[in-house]
């Protein structure tokens, strides 16, 4: 997110003219279903917590956010013109092992480890709903099997975000436990028996306080919700970064 602020060109030709190409082979060779990562930061300015698939989300905060709502809008276009049946997925603070090691957690721990300090946001009054990866990639899985139609999902539930002109839908994947930034960084200070040197920062451009998923239409489509406690996520990513790097 911070990076598309220093390198806006590269987030619109990968997000928006990267997806624009993939949707256009789709039309080409059919896929059975195609099935899209999209971000909680698109719901950007929103505070009506917890964050609905409903809810408005045209007040993006930051580059990033704005060309993944660009590719959510293209590919409802092409659900509704091309009968593309796609699923957008919303993730919410993804973490765990092989993730990206420019974000939060890797540095943190890389940090730590090496007796640097680590850089703390808003000064760590922030919240974040954080998923831990295999929480992610089972309800994946699980939402793969579940193919929108034009006829929609008929959950009856405010927050079913089916297209009534497509065979679209977007759907979060995180577990709605907000978790604070403080706690998080003590998780990881106990997984590794070390205490962070703490640079206290402001908030940055673009960052949102708190994030908070509305869980019920994920789990109204396959019965199932991330559940995996930072208490036990962050040790295992901890473990994984060690055997890994040989940290």
């Amino acid at each position: 997110m911070r990076y598309s602020l220093e390198n806006p060109r590269s987030y619109i030709n990968s997000n928006v003219i990267g997806s624009f190409n993939v949707l256009e082979l789709c039309r080409e060779f059919r896929p059975r279903h195609l099935l899209m990562a999209s971000t909680s930061s698109v719901y950007g300015a929103s505070t009506d917590f917890p964050l609905a698939e409903t809810n408005r989300s045209d007040h993006p905060l930051t580059i990033y956010a704005a060309t993944k709502k660009s590719a959510e809008v293209i590919a409802h276009t092409y659900a509704h013109l091309w009968d593309l049946p796609v699923t957008v997925f919303r993730f919410f603070t993804a973490y765990g092992p092989w993730g990206r090691p420019d974000m939060a957690p890797f540095k943190f721990v890389q940090n730590i480890l090496a007796g640097r300090p680590i850089d703390v946001y808003n000064h760590g009054n922030m919240e974040r709903d954080f998923t831990y990866i295999d929480d992610l990639v089972e309800a994946i899985v699980r939402l793969g099997d579940r193919i929108p139609t034009r006829a929609g999902d008929a959950t009856g539930l405010d927050t079913d975000s089916s297209s009534p002109v497509g065979p679209y839908r977007v759907v979060n994947i995180g577990g709605g436990h907000p978790v604070s930034l403080m706690r998080f960084i003590e998780e990881i200070e106990q997984a590794l028996g070390l205490k962070a040197e703490r640079n206290y920062m402001g908030m940055q451009p673009g960052e949102v306080q708190h994030t908070e998923a509305s869980t019920e239409f994920l789990n109204a489509l396959i019965g199932y919700l991330p559940q995996t406690p930072i208490e036990v996520g962050v040790p295992q990513f901890v473990n994984w970064y060690r055997e890994y790097y040989r940290a």
